[in-house]
């Protein structure tokens, strides 16, 4: 039988399929496509006052509702939308955080009207490549950190919400603009030499 890989000490992941293939497929692999970026900045509003994990086990529901996280459909969406997200179960039902993920498509379509490329401005703040952190253990991970408190700012500017530092840091670690995997975690250095 083989040993389980170390893994990042996130509590309530340890046996948990969903949460483990997350943490070691996702979490952290530097993402550039800008409707993905914009998916995962709205998937983390909705997390808001919540645990990531009750986030992914509505993910698939959450697509559906949002026409696939297309921003050019979702900023088109009405009363008639909103009014079926709010009646949709599979989804975290918050009039705020549906009215900011719809608001955000239409922030979204205007950066790139305007020439401004989703993924350009956030990876700008990171030089265009990840931070690497040597952190360990778990403990030693903040929560947000001044630069997260930058793009917070910057998002706020250009009229988002649910964007506060400590939802922008975790998106930033998610994204793989920081690799905050620890240092004893089987995916910290994988993860590393992707920003090589």
């Amino acid at each position: 039988m083989s040993t389980p890989p170390i893994r990042c000490g996130w509590r309530g992941m340890a046996g948990d399929p969903l949460y483990e293939a997350y943490h070691d497929t996702e979490w952290g692999v530097p993402e550039y496509d800008p409707r993905a970026l914009w998916e995962k900045l709205v998937l983390d509003g909705f997390q808001a006052g919540l645990s990531w994990i009750t986030i992914l086990r509505k993910r698939e529901a959450f697509r559906a509702a949002f026409a696939g996280f297309d921003p050019d459909i979702v900023a088109r969406f009405g009363e008639a939308d909103r009014a079926r997200l709010m009646a949709d179960a599979g989804i975290v039902r918050s009039g705020a955080k549906i009215d900011a993920a719809i608001a955000s498509a239409r922030i979204y379509l205007d950066m790139r009207e305007a020439g401004e490329d989703f993924s350009a401005f956030l990876w700008g703040f990171t030089g265009g490549r990840p931070l690497q952190n040597m952190w360990t253990p778990q403990s030693c991970i903040p929560a947000q950190t001044p630069l997260a408190g930058d793009v917070s700012k910057a998002l706020k500017a250009r009229g988002f919400k649910f964007v506060g530092p400590v939802i922008v840091y975790a998106f930033m670690q998610a994204v793989g603009m920081v690799n905050d995997h620890v240092t004893d975690c089987h995916r910290h250095e994988p993860i590393r030499r992707m920003g090589a």
